[in-house]
């Protein structure tokens, strides 16, 4: 880092004065557009994609990029499963003979990603595998060797550690309250597949999941995947989580303390569990078709090394239509979640035109499908425009604060890559303070577009708004606090994520001129980025090294 301190910080100061002129009633006017109901939410495969994708290019060719995609295409277009669980017949347990029906929504949340048109579990027996984790490299394995077919697991959500207290084995085996990937739903969903499960439910709890069971439901059964083959569709016909009440009187009804067996989970010795004379049963019609969704990619050529190329990205998509709230609003827009970002990559954008070329190409990827499991930014780096290897970083904006100025930044996955020096260096610039994520056991590094191309060994960067609380000017660390409560509690997914008359866009503006001194400083060196020692992507990285010499 010390080597090229100096030319950071000149590059920087350069651009402070564009970084200042950044106009926040563009910005605004951007949000306002992307949230309004004339995209109807911006769901993947509906007439809301449609006028986003045409809207986006718009934008971007109005700023003088140039198309980003293959053979000179705006986008790139990966075909998406698109799937709606209809009213049941039945859904629920039999214990001891006895039918219990769950309420779809209020005490089970399900949803599918097979192209069937019927979703059917029928007295499928339940096996709580704890929470789920199989890592050989930290000698840890919640299934001992159990056969998982034709049964529906359940797990609990989060990490072995997660509850851990001091003094336990397990204490700190896991990062003790940072998330890693083993205690994300989607990895417990994909092991389940993996091992042949016919069904998969997480017991929620709002600490371990990070965000209320509102934010599970709000998809209303509706959920998306990549067009797979035949043979490589997941074996769960249905996955899904149940409240944690309703976990807890399922166990004590089958004779078990959930309780008690969340202690025994937090074991290397711990053994699945068959909940005796328990049985799952459920028959759901699905309504599934293919959609053709779109990624849209815009490129600023570089003028010495375009080969080489700094990604920047958002996601475009938002949760489409739904029921009406209390205010009667259907459309579930997005305003902050992603509206905000995809304006700031705009902005991004606009600023990089209006100075001389980058040495390295700039890459703007405007992503679908997020909010549905990376799916957008999944297909890209599966097949990519740009590899990898010469892929310099990704620099991804998804959801930023709007309370105003703040004295520090938010630090998402803290210890993983040397681009947290860079956020460093240019938050002092800035006259900020780097303050790492406040509650880590949330797994947000693992749940935006970034963590797509971490997979394939690019360093990456996510400046996230709710990672943390905004040590703001007006109000200090409670205030900002009360923000993040109150967006994540409240409107996070929700129709009420819109622009409204409190929106305070000058913190927002420091973190995307924040975003645009990074890039253009890597932009316009022959740095390369590293993983630092013991993430999990280094040696991913390391065996393309030579690509990079």
């Amino acid at each position: 880092m010390k080597s090229f301190l100096p030319s950071l910080v000149l590059c920087a100061l350069s651009v402070s004065a564009s970084a200042q002129d950044s106009s926040a009633a563009r910005v605004i006017d951007t949000v306002r557009m992307l949230s309004s109901d004339f995209f109807e939410g911006r769901a993947p495969g509906t007439i809301g994609e449609e006028r986003t994708v045409g809207y986006l290019i718009g934008q971007l060719q109005a700023l003088g990029l140039e198309p980003g995609g293959k053979d000179g295409s705006w986008v790139q277009s990966p075909p998406l499963l698109h799937t709606k669980l209809g009213q049941p017949k039945s859904v629920g347990v039999t214990l001891n003979g006895t039918a219990q029906q769950w309420e779809l929504g209020n005490q089970v949340y399900l949803s599918t990603i097979r192209p069937d048109d019927r979703a059917t579990i029928a007295s499928a027996p339940l096996v709580f595998v704890g929470y789920g984790v199989n890592a050989p490299e930290r000698k840890w394995d919640d299934y001992k060797g159990i056969d998982l077919k034709g049964k529906v697991a359940v797990f609990l959500v989060n990490d072995p550690d997660f509850e851990a207290e001091k003094g336990e084995p397990v204490a700190g085996r896991f990062g003790g309250r940072t998330m890693t990937y083993y205690g994300r739903w989607t990895y417990k969903f994909e092991e389940a597949a993996r091992r042949g499960a016919i069904g998969a439910l997480i017991v929620h709890d709002t600490a371990g999941a990070g965000y209320g069971w509102n934010v599970v439901a709000s998809p209303q059964g509706e959920n998306y995947d990549i067009v797979r083959e035949p043979t490589r569709l997941t074996s769960l016909a249905l996955q899904g989580w149940i409240t944690g009440d309703t976990a807890t009187r399922l166990f004590a009804d089958a004779g078990q303390d959930l309780s008690a067996l969340r202690t025994a989970a937090r074991r290397a010795d711990f053994r699945p569990l068959t909940l005796k004379d328990a049985r799952f049963s459920a028959d759901i019609p699905v309504s599934h078709e293919t959609v053709q969704s779109h990624n849209v990619l815009a490129r600023i050529s570089g003028s010495e090394r375009p080969d080489e190329v700094v990604f920047y990205g958002a996601h475009w998509d938002a949760y489409g239509k739904g029921p009406a709230d209390a205010k009667g609003k259907v459309f579930r827009a997005g305003a902050n979640d992603d509206a905000l970002g995809v304006a700031g990559l705009l902005d991004i954008a606009r600023r990089f035109k209006a100075q001389p070329a980058p040495k390295r190409s700039i890459v703007f990827g405007f992503w679908t499908a997020e909010e549905r499991g990376l799916l957008g930014s999944d297909a890209y780096t599966a097949n990519p425009v740009y590899p990898m290897e010469k892929t310099v970083a990704n620099l991804t904006i998804d959801i930023l604060q709007t309370a105003g100025k703040a004295r520090n930044v938010i630090l998402v996955g803290a210890g993983q890559a040397s681009l947290e020096e860079d956020l460093a260096t240019f938050a002092k610039v800035q006259g900020r303070v780097v303050t790492p994520e406040s509650l880590p056991e949330r797994g947000l590094f693992y749940r935006a577009d970034h963590f797509s191309f971490a997979r394939k060994g690019v360093p990456v960067l996510l400046m996230m708004g709710i990672a943390g609380a905004s040590d703001l000017v007006d109000g200090g660390i409670a205030a900002g606090q009360t923000w993040v409560d109150e967006y994540t509690g409240h409107c996070y997914h929700q129709p009420c994520d819109a622009v409204g008359p409190d929106w305070n866009l000058d913190g927002a503006l420091q973190d995307i001129a924040l975003m645009f001194d990074i890039g253009n400083e890597l932009a316009n060196s022959s740095r390369w980025p590293e993983w630092k020692s013991g993430s999990e992507f280094k040696a991913l990285r390391d065996k393309s090294a030579a690509a990079r010499r």
